[in-house]
């Protein structure tokens, strides 16, 4: 029932249980130690009243007898004690003295090897009277005697019922104070929160840079803030990304689409010869080729990011896989005047990953190869091992890439500035897609390349071999 309450009122509950389990327990310690105070005041009272009684036994005189030491106690304490309890017996059980009032209650005093060191103590009452007595054994001057004594406790228990009634109507005043007390430590602690809420209520999608404040104090609020603050930062990285991904591949678009809106409105402006047909067409097919393959590369792009693409790891033959990549790439290089050719090491070049997904990488490494290298150049795809990888690259002799280009090639749609304004340019997702499943495969892309040169991009990928020695198991992963 607790647990579905707001956090405040729960706090607010709990400090009021706190403060009026505090104020409870202060009244009864207060009780407490009061009543003990008064109890040992009115055992020590008594004490002293024995220890008279025994000064006065112990200048006696031996051969004095039982009458005359009657008559001395008589006389000192029927002026000096009348209306107190005072009665003394000797051990032969005579009586020595014995006071009016105590000869009204006529309490039984036991013989002294009977009484107990400490005393003992008894309670009656007489009258509106309250008495409590102590019985005490004493020895004086060779003799044992029993001595009790007593005190009327009208006034402490009158104290005691006093502090008592206070404690009574001070108690519910204190628990009051405790639930205001509890429901302002509430709100004050829960305070910097509030301030928290009302500041993330304040960002949206438009203000996403924006920070909560972080308190000053090390404390759990201000972890609060930085987390929240960390968690914003990746928000607003994740939205810049997602607009600038939009933005982009916007743009790509709309220039392929306006392509074809304009050969298309041109060849109906008038009738045209079938030859010319054909060249509209082939123009048209080109570029919806370079549609279809952003297209695929745009949604391979959001699928990785959605987490959607699937991923497979299996033995590969790397020859069977540099093969149909020659197959497929022999004609496209051959029109483009390049030189192409595979070189393959010997031994086992099996290796360990997603044949869609290498086969995929090797693609776009040498589509991007064909459109950087000019006519003349030559492009190798090569596979080598070692003793655990085998290593997967494709090097040119293209144009190269420039020193302020190289850090950014594998960011999506960046397409640096080619000296060449003849090379076809790419949309600039190839090397991101290309990154993003290397990656995936457990291993990078690696780039050499100088402006003029040619570049060589590679990937080493685990061998089967060596997978099954350290206990890699193939599978899917998504």
């Amino acid at each position: 029932m607790i647990k579905s309450l707001p956090i405040r009122i729960r706090l607010s509950l709990w400090y009021f249980a706190m403060f009026a389990t505090a104020a409870c327990l202060l009244s009864a310690a207060s009780w407490w130690m009061l009543q003990r105070s008064v109890d040992e005041t009115e055992y020590h009272d008594l004490q002293e009243r024995v220890e008279d009684v025994q000064l006065l036994l112990a200048h006696r005189d031996r051969n004095q007898s039982i009458e005359n030491l009657q008559a001395e106690f008589d006389s000192i304490y029927s002026i000096k004690d009348d209306g107190k309890w005072l009665q003394v017996k000797d051990q032969d059980g005579n009586w020595i003295y014995r006071s009016k009032r105590i000869i009204a209650e006529n309490p039984e005093l036991p013989p002294p090897e009977r009484i107990p060191a400490q005393g003992l103590i008894t309670e009656f009452h007489q009258g509106s009277r309250y008495v409590r007595t102590l019985a005490y054994p004493i020895k004086t001057a060779g003799r044992l005697y029993s001595v009790q004594t007593g005190l009327a406790l009208n006034k402490p228990m009158a104290l005691l019922s006093k502090f008592r009634t206070s404690l009574l109507l001070l108690t519910p005043v204190m628990i009051v104070l405790a639930a205001l007390g509890g429901h302002w430590m509430s709100r004050k602690a829960l305070r910097p929160v509030a301030l928290l809420a009302a500041e993330a209520r304040k960002i949206t999608d438009r203000n996403l840079d924006t920070r909560l404040p972080v308190l000053t104090a090390r404390d759990e609020v201000s972890h609060l803030s930085e987390t929240l603050n960390q968690m914003l930062g990746r928000i607003d990285k994740a939205f810049a990304s997602v607009r600038a991904f939009t933005g982009n591949a916007s743009h790509e678009l709309r220039t392929p689409i306006a392509l074809l809106r304009t050969e298309i409105e041109v060849a109906l402006i008038r009738p045209r010869t079938p030859g010319e047909y054909r060249d509209t067409l082939l123009r048209l097919h080109d570029e919806t080729v370079r549609m279809t393959s952003l297209v695929e590369n745009l949604l391979s792009i959001a699928r990785a990011d959605a987490g959607a693409e699937t991923h497979s790891r299996v033995p590969i033959d790397s020859r069977t896989l540099l093969e149909q990549a020659r197959d497929t790439w022999q004609v496209p290089m051959e029109r483009a005047l390049i030189e192409f050719r595979t070189e393959i090491a010997a031994g086992d070049l099996t290796l360990l990953g997603d044949p869609a997904g290498v086969s995929r990488l090797l693609s776009i490494l040498l589509e991007n190869a064909i459109k950087y290298t000019p006519p003349g150049g030559s492009v190798i795809l090569s596979a080598s091992q070692s003793a655990t990888e085998v290593c997967l690259s494709v090097r040119d002799t293209g144009i190269g890439i420039s020193v302020e280009d190289l850090p950014r090639i594998f960011d999506r749609f960046y397409r640096g500035a080619k000296p060449d304004t003849t090379v076809t340019r790419g949309s600039g997702l190839g090397l991101a897609l290309g990154k993003w499943i290397a990656q995936r495969h457990g291993t990078q892309l690696t780039v050499q390349s100088e402006a003029g040169r040619g570049s060589c991009f590679s990937f080493s990928l685990l061998r089967a071999a060596a997978a099954s020695e350290v206990g890699v198991l193939s599978g899917s992963e998504m």
